[in-house]
């Protein structure tokens, strides 16, 4: 991995097939049960895996296809909180959702998604890029009975997931990648203790470790959101300080057809940088030149051989040809930058 410059891969999730769940819809129920539900996710992570083989990718995953969603998925298989339970919260400030309780102490009785990743590896060469929720992003999508602090429930999710990192890690995963758009969100928590819980979740691995900030799935609520922001997007300002001074390898941002201004980057000197240059907002397909005209900006602040072109965030919500695309579109705007490089 180290050795190929600019190497590409996605934030996260890909589109389902139509058969395992409703396509283009984030929560959507599965379509089968038992064991043919197994059977069917471990088929479907291997078309996730051949289609992103086929359009090039370098870094694959298991494109989140044994998963309804990034995060409440990880948290169904925690004890502690009630499913039937629940509750309904405003998400990041951004639209309300029905979401499970925290009842009493949180912890992981066994693995989650280690299964998962065993497989996938038996199935590739390549290296693996693993996504997990970070604790922020964790709290933010629960109702809290029992710990009535966010900042003890998100040390509490620290803990469970360094447990599943490291199973992963040991499953042969190559990068761990956590989620937390919530840092574009709760900046005072960010910096208080919400890099320092990320650290904890990240503590004695070996491999390479990420975190994932994003502006959200390119669903109504979001792209609403995102119109009230202004023409400069400066979030990632109030984050990036305390990230460069952190032990996580890796930042991943959105870039392509977002209003962050390139410049943020220079505040991650140093890091390696999952740039953004797939907009997954929009069925457009972008050019290969456009993706290249993307990393070419970027590669004013951020070293070549530190600099990993990548989607802006999952492509969960769009169809399959159009997620093939934009896939197809990365690899090849990588190829003609990595050709003017060398």
């Amino acid at each position: 991995m180290s050795k190929l410059l600019l190497p590409t891969s996605t934030a996260g999730s890909l589109p389902k097939p139509v058969w395992l769940a409703e396509p283009e819809k984030l929560w959507s129920p599965w379509k089968l049960s038992g064991d043919a539900l197994i059977e069917a996710k471990q088929d479907a992570l291997l078309v996730s895996l051949q289609e992103q083989l086929s359009a090039g990718i370098d870094i694959v995953s298991d494109g989140e296809q044994t998963r309804q969603h990034f995060v409440t998925t990880f948290i169904e298989h925690l004890d502690g909180v009630d499913f039937n339970q629940r509750e309904t919260v405003r998400i990041r400030n951004r639209y309300d959702a029905s979401v499970p309780t925290v009842v009493g102490a949180v912890s992981r009785p066994k693995s989650v998604f280690v299964d998962d990743a065993k497989f996938l590896r038996q199935h590739t060469d390549k290296p693996i890029k693993w996504a997990l929720p970070g604790p922020m992003t964790m709290i933010d999508t629960l109702y809290d009975a029992h710990y009535k602090s966010r900042e003890k429930l998100a040390w509490e999710f620290a803990k469970i997931l360094n447990e599943e990192a490291k199973e992963l890690e040991a499953a042969g995963v190559d990068i761990i990648q956590f989620d937390e758009p919530a840092f574009n969100v709760f900046f005072d928590e960010v910096n208080d203790w919400g890099v320092a819980t990320l650290e904890r979740a990240i503590e004695g691995l070996k491999c390479e470790t990420a975190v994932h900030i994003c502006y959200g799935y390119g669903i109504e609520a979001n792209n609403n959101w995102k119109k009230t922001l202004g023409n400069e997007w400066r979030q990632y300002e109030e984050s990036f300080p305390k990230l460069q001074a952190s032990n996580i390898d890796i930042i991943s941002l959105e870039c392509q057809n977002s209003h962050v201004p390139m410049d943020l980057i220079e505040l991650i000197r140093g890091k390696k940088v999952m740039v953004g240059a797939i907009d997954v907002a929009t069925n457009a397909i972008e050019t290969p030149d456009a993706v290249a005209d993307t990393l070419r900006k970027a590669l004013q602040f951020v070293d070549a051989d530190k600099l990993y072109p990548c989607t802006n965030c999952g492509m969960a919500p769009l169809s399959r040809a159009v997620a093939r695309g934009k896939l197809e579109a990365l690899a090849a705007g990588a190829a003609i930058v990595r050709a003017e490089l060398s």
